[in-house]
């Protein structure tokens, strides 16, 4: 609980009778390996702060390829946040590609940090804020950039995420296939 306590703070000031507000709602999971939170299609009812372990944000194209979206580390969220606000069907897929212990907000929570905490919508917008330009450099890098610089973005962003995921979806996320993969390695 301390970590998503410290992540908070970085965003806003928070005493100890709005922490212990927060606390009291939120829940602790454990996804094990392999194992899906949100299936494509349906709604997202939560977002997964995620303690330790590694969580994918992927979808499945009209071709029924598997592409790799984002993947959340350690001290990050995993949501899709516009189906979570908007209680639509998810246009992604998020599943745990190691043991992960998350904490997990739900939308009762949420829209309870906006009315109960001083600076509940700051934290809001923030959060969305940074959810924003996460989706803003992904698209960036796919029309901007060139494999090999979307490789190294990726080694600064998710530092030993080589030794952690396997090839596949590593090549997935950068948008190149397995053997290019290899190349660029």
């Amino acid at each position: 609980m301390e970590s998503i306590r410290e992540l908070i703070l970085n965003y806003i000031e928070l005493d100890e009778a709005e922490w212990e507000h927060c606390s009291q709602m939120l829940k602790i999971d454990t996804i094990n390996k392999k194992e899906i939170v949100l299936f494509q299609n349906t709604v997202c009812k939560n977002i997964y702060f995620v303690v330790k372990g590694l969580l994918r944000t992927y979808f499945i194209d009209q071709r029924g390829n598997e592409k790799t979206f984002h993947f959340s580390t350690e001290n990050t969220f995993a949501t899709d946040y516009e189906s979570f606000l908007k209680r639509t069907p998810s246009h992604y897929a998020i599943q745990a590609l190691e043991d992960t212990i998350v904490i997990t907000i739900s939308l009762e929570m949420h829209e309870s940090i906006y009315t109960k905490l001083r600076y509940g919508e700051r934290l809001g917008r923030l959060i969305a804020e940074d959810y924003f330009f996460m989706i803003n450099d992904k698209i960036k890098a796919l029309y901007g950039q060139t494999p090999l610089e979307r490789y190294n973005t990726m080694n600064k962003k998710f530092p030993k995420i080589l030794q952690r995921i396997p090839q596949h979806y590593i090549a997935s996320y950068l948008n190149i296939t397995s053997v290019h993969l290899s190349r660029l390695k």
